[in-house]
């Protein structure tokens, strides 16, 4: 399988979809303050999880456990879907400073490999996401005393709004990414004075934005 990379700035936004370039290995020099990061199934860590599972007695884990770097996620270095036994990761995480950037990426996936193990472990019986068969699971795969969160912080991506919409009657405003497609009444003057009803007298009049 063909790795698939992209970029990612090392403000830890990734680019957007307009600025985004294929980048494969050897065809694209790295622009100033961008990473390149992995993105889709690991391999790697796909083998590593069957290989530990398989240690800790669990065969259908093993042949069930994946490992995906997904490029939707924003705010959470990494989640686990017991029911497919799938793990997913941040790409983010690679994009961290070099010296800790191996640590994290383990300890993260070994966390979320811990969800799976303890999960698989009970086997339909309820369990708490990170109550005593999860932190028994993560002093088996190698993390011993892992703390229920996360110690990323990973701030969720922040868009420039570039239209603003005022209300003739009341002068309210309203921002937005995108432009608005259709037209708009302003809510509360509908409310208060349409009997919540659609009024083109309070539709939103598009405004420079600062």
């Amino acid at each position: 399988m063909e790795e698939q990379l992209e970029l990612f700035s090392d403000n830890d936004l990734p680019l957007t979809r307009e600025e985004k370039e294929p980048c494969l290995p050897g065809n694209h020099d790295v622009p100033e303050g961008y990473v390149k990061v992995r993105v889709g199934p690991d391999e790697g860590l796909r083998q590593r999880g069957h290989d530990i599972a398989m240690r800790l007695g669990l065969p259908k884990l093993a042949a069930q456990v994946e490992v995906e770097w997904n490029r939707k996620m924003r705010t959470s270095a990494g989640r686990a879907f017991y029911q497919m036994g799938k793990i997913e990761l941040n790409p983010r995480l690679q994009a961290l400073p070099v010296e800790t950037r191996d640590d994290e990426i383990e300890r993260t996936f070994l966390h979320e490999l811990a969800h799976l193990v303890s999960f698989a472990r009970a086997q339909g019986k309820r369990i708490q996401p990170h109550g005593p068969e999860w932190k028994q699971a993560c002093a088996d795969v190698g993390i011993p005393g892992e703390d229920r969160c996360h110690d990323l912080n990973f701030a969720p991506r922040k868009m420039r709004r570039k239209f603003a919409y005022e209300c003739p009657a009341c002068g309210s405003v309203v921002e937005r990414v995108r432009r608005l497609k259709r037209r708009v009444a302003c809510f509360d003057c509908c409310r208060a004075r349409a009997g919540g009803k659609f009024d083109a007298r309070f539709v939103l009049e598009e405004k420079p934005i600062c």
